[in-house]
């Protein structure tokens, strides 16, 4: 019963098969070939707009090449204090931006709090060369927690960064699920709420290795195939990052997975509100789930062969858990079946 990570799952069939139909033959190098260009007009048709697009191989390679294209010296950027990008990427940000900082801001649920973010642009003096500068906002969507920011939340944001001058980057490594949450096309998530630089995830979502930095403004984006090349993310044979996202992207296939994924989520979530050993963290939006259960509990279900990770415990949360208590994870993907929430929901 694999509820660890969206991580631990395969890749979807229709994935592998464009893989396979790509593999033989030839074809131009570096994102030359006719699949690599038919793939950016389709970005393009997704967007409701021309973008850059650019694939490489990680999420991780997605947000800190995004971020060095916008670095500035002595910069910094503004995300939440229990992001990915200050908790999971070891410094990747740092230093792929050559020393860019990550500065923390508050915010409930996993979410920027506007009132925060505003507080710490006011105090900026850009005279006071000591201090660094301010060189992006970046909001996870969804958020390390599995919460979603709503248009409007998103919209706040992007307005406060454009009054400083700041672009705002989205970290989408779960983007399809908090989409399809939202039940609003790609467009409204992104560039219209005033999104400028977005990390696009497919690989938790059924691809096998696929992530791209997309700017709503190619004029951003002018440095990118050199910080690419530069960052070893500049493959060969682009054309099989192209064969998934083609795959993943026709006939709406990376929302059928992501909406399957969620409501995997959704049924654990109500099953797990009758269990006696479980409650919900907080409320469930996507295909994470949090819960707070006895860590006795919690052995005996690893015990029983449920992977699952216990979780640090968020700044709000903190005080609110006894000494023999912890919080979990679970986490569903578009691998998931019934059968195995049912087993877990057995156990539980």
């Amino acid at each position: 019963m694999f509820f660890a990570s969206d991580n631990w799952s395969g890749a979807a069939d229709e994935v592998m098969q464009s893989l396979t139909r790509h593999a033989g033959g030839f074809a131009p190098a570096y994102g030359t070939s006719e699949l690599d260009l038919s793939l950016e007009q389709k970005f393009n048709d997704l967007f409701e707009r021309e973008v850059a697009v650019f694939f490489v191989g990680t999420g991780t390679a997605a947000n800190s090449l995004a971020l060095s294209a916008v670095n500035r010296p002595g910069g910094f950027v503004l995300c939440h204090r229990e992001s990915h990008l200050i908790q999971d990427e070891a410094g990747a940000p740092e230093f792929f931006t050559s020393g860019a900082r990550l500065s923390p801001l508050d915010g409930a649920s996993g979410k920027i709090n506007p009132g925060e973010l505003a507080r710490v642009l006011d105090r900026f003096d850009p005279t006071f060369v000591h201090r660094g500068q301010p060189m992006a906002v970046s909001l996870t969507q969804s958020s390390e927690v599995g919460t979603v920011y709503s248009l409007d939340e998103i919209a706040e944001l992007a307005v406060l960064a454009k009054n400083s001058g700041l672009p705002l980057h989205m970290d989408g490594a779960r983007f399809a699920n908090a989409l399809v949450a939202l039940d609003v096309p790609p467009a409204d998530m992104t560039w219209r709420a005033g999104v400028d630089v977005l990390s696009f995830g497919g690989t938790k979502n059924g691809c096998w290795c696929a992530e791209a930095v997309v700017f709503f403004d190619p004029d951003r984006a002018k440095q990118l195939p050199y910080i690419r090349k530069r960052a070893a993310q500049l493959f060969s044979k682009t054309r099989f990052i192209a064969a998934q996202f083609h795959a993943y992207l026709d006939d709406e296939l990376w929302l059928r997975l992501a909406r399957h994924a969620n409501a995997m989520a959704e049924q654990l979530e109500a099953g797990m509100t009758n269990s006696p050993i479980v409650d919900m963290a907080w409320p469930r939006q996507t295909n994470e789930l949090f819960v707070t259960m006895a860590k006795d509990d919690a052995k005996r279900l690893s015990d029983a062969g449920v992977k699952f990770y216990a979780w640090p415990i968020p700044a709000e949360f903190e005080g609110r858990l006894s000494p023999n208590s912890g919080l979990y994870r679970f986490v569903t993907s578009f691998a998931t079946t019934r059968q195995q929430v049912d087993q877990l929901l057995a156990l539980l």
